[in-house]
């Protein structure tokens, strides 16, 4: 540092022109973190499950159909399975993107992600229990539940408050 016969000479702070250390990252934000990754590849293999049920979805369309007076040929009927197929893979992999962000952004001390993934988990737990549900939804939810648990641990809180200034 330069003297100025015209400006006092102060100290430098420790901190004056570079950026704030980020804090170390606690075990239990990096095993919610995991929970998070594993909680969404069980939602796509469950969201990729749904070719295997693809009879059923058939049956159960060509029954509806059958009730509700017979309006769609077979062909339409395939149609109408083949799109509900398509479509309820685009969205499986859709939300996977988004639960991985958000994930990434948890482990990166972002507290806006934790509460977002709180959110989403909490509303993945009403679905789970109002709706019917398999074995590989029950272990996604499972797992979600877990990382928010881990998520607000004393000392992931610590390192999410740590964080905070940084920004």
């Amino acid at each position: 540092m330069t003297e100025s016969p015209n400006y006092p000479n102060y100290p430098e702070s420790a901190a004056a022109g570079q950026p704030a250390a980020a804090p170390a990252r606690p075990s239990t934000v990096e095993y919610a973190f995991w929970a998070f990754i594993a909680s969404t590849v069980i939602g796509l293999v469950g969201g990729l499950l749904i070719f295997g049920n693809r009879d059923a979805i058939t049956d159960a369309l060509r029954n509806s159909n059958t009730r509700n007076g017979g309006g769609l040929t077979e062909t339409q009927i395939d149609q109408a399975v083949n799109i509900a197929m398509v479509t309820a893979v685009v969205i499986a992999v859709i939300i996977a993107a988004l639960y991985l962000l958000f994930a990434f952004k948890l482990r990166a001390g972002r507290n806006w992600a934790r509460i977002v993934l709180t959110v989403l988990t909490a509303l993945s737990l009403l679905s789970l229990l109002v709706g019917q549900s398999t074995i590989v939804g029950y272990v996604g939810v499972l797992a979600a539940v877990a990382g928010v648990v881990l998520s607000f641990m004393t000392p992931s809180n610590a390192y999410f408050s740590a964080a905070r200034p940084i920004r």
